[in-house]
């Protein structure tokens, strides 16, 4: 769109209004337009904004448009491929990271209720929404990129929106060589191990690109097997000819047909995958990922977050109990021992760079399981 003035900012939230009052009144009248809005902006705009060069009625257009159907001034930062992720703290503190640092941008809603509606406009095609007694909702743009919302009264400074951007383009083991993600020592261990078929947990904090490398890996699968992806939002572009994707998909607005990582890891079980990659563990389907693992499953992929290779473990062990299904801990924990054979960690440093620091190979200790250390940075 180019720089946008002020004058041009006014006068297009001025014709906004006189646009939605005008169909309102239609509405309420029993006379609702069938005007394309499209062509009522453009019609509004060359009445009001005549002396105005085509240029900047163009301008006024697009600004029209963007905060009636669009995401208001999100678009712009939407709009920039470096963006790798958006956080609203209320109408006048917008943040983005690029590049792995997080900065704050001139962006700003003109009221909450401004928000409000492009909060609305995200999630009403969607099926969800947020409301006093649903105060919060997670939910995905068609790009794929993953959206939360949490507003008054839990978000005491007004509604708060992080938009976790989705990127089609997932570089490959030789491009995160190239980024200092991974040495090549590295790579050709890892590419060993996914090749010989060991189970490989992938772990690190918020933003440390395990799902990038998880990606990544699966380029070394052998392009003949049936694999199996399962996912909260659809990330995962493997390059196999033979690639099944599941997605979970969250509860309706009355609460009704939920289908859970867990679901549809016990389905994926049915369907004869040579390989079973699950986007992320966190909850208590990692008890049957485990079990999997032990009844023939090998060679699967996953992540969990963790602040070490050893803390992974724990928290694995941790995830399944919450199955409740009374198996004993030291039981579940064989099964890890069993199950898991590398764990890869990834850090995210001061600079933004993201690095793989440790990886650990899965062993019995005298406390049941532990850790071996294979690979350091």
């Amino acid at each position: 769109m180019g720089v946008v003035d002020r004058h041009a900012e006014s006068l297009a939230a001025d014709l906004r209004r006189r646009l939605l009052e005008r169909r309102r009144a239609e509405a309420a009248a029993g006379r609702p337009s069938g005007e394309d809005l499209e062509a009522a902006v453009a019609d509004l705009v060359d009445d009001y904004a005549a002396p105005l060069s085509e240029a900047r009625r163009e301008q006024v257009r697009e600004l029209i448009l963007r905060d009636t159907v669009g995401l208001g001034p999100l678009e712009e930062l939407l709009a920039d491929p470096a963006v790798e992720e958006v956080m609203v703290n209320g109408p006048d503190d917008v943040y983005v990271e690029r590049g792995g640092r997080i900065e704050r941008t001139g962006i700003r809603f003109d009221s909450e209720r401004a928000l409000r509606d492009a909060i609305e406009r995200i999630l009403a095609p969607l099926g969800r929404r947020v409301d006093e007694l649903s105060p919060m909702a997670d939910a995905r743009l068609t790009d794929g990129s993953r959206v939360n919302v949490i507003i008054p009264p839990l978000s005491v400074d007004g509604p708060a929106l992080s938009i976790r951007r989705f990127t089609a383009a997932r570089p490959d083991p030789d491009e995160l060589v190239a980024s200092g993600t991974l040495t090549a020592e590295l790579r050709e261990l890892l590419a060993a191990g996914v090749r010989d078929r060991r189970s490989i947990l992938i772990s690190g904090g918020t933003g440390s690109g395990k799902t990038t490398l998880l990606n990544a890996l699966s380029a070394y699968i052998d392009p003949t097997e049936r694999v199996v992806t399962i996912e909260d939002a659809a990330e995962l572009r493997l390059r196999q000819p033979h690639v099944v994707r599941l997605e979970s998909r969250p509860p309706s607005v009355e609460g009704r047909g939920e289908v859970t990582i867990r679901d549809l890891l016990r389905n994926a079980l049915r369907m004869r995958p040579d390989r079973i990659v699950i986007g992320e563990v966190r909850g208590a389907e990692s008890m049957d990922l485990l079990t999997a693992l032990n009844t023939g499953h090998d060679g699967a992929l996953s992540t969990v977050h963790a602040n070490s290779p050893e803390d992974a473990l724990r928290r694995l062990e941790t995830l399944a109990l919450m199955a409740g299904i009374g198996l004993p801990h030291e039981a579940i924990r064989e099964q890890v021992r069993r199950g898991i054979e590398l764990v890869v960690h990834l850090a995210r440093a001061a600079d933004g760079a993201r690095r793989v620091v440790a990886v650990g190979e899965v062993v019995a200790t005298a406390g049941g399981v532990g850790v071996r250390e294979v690979w350091t940075r």
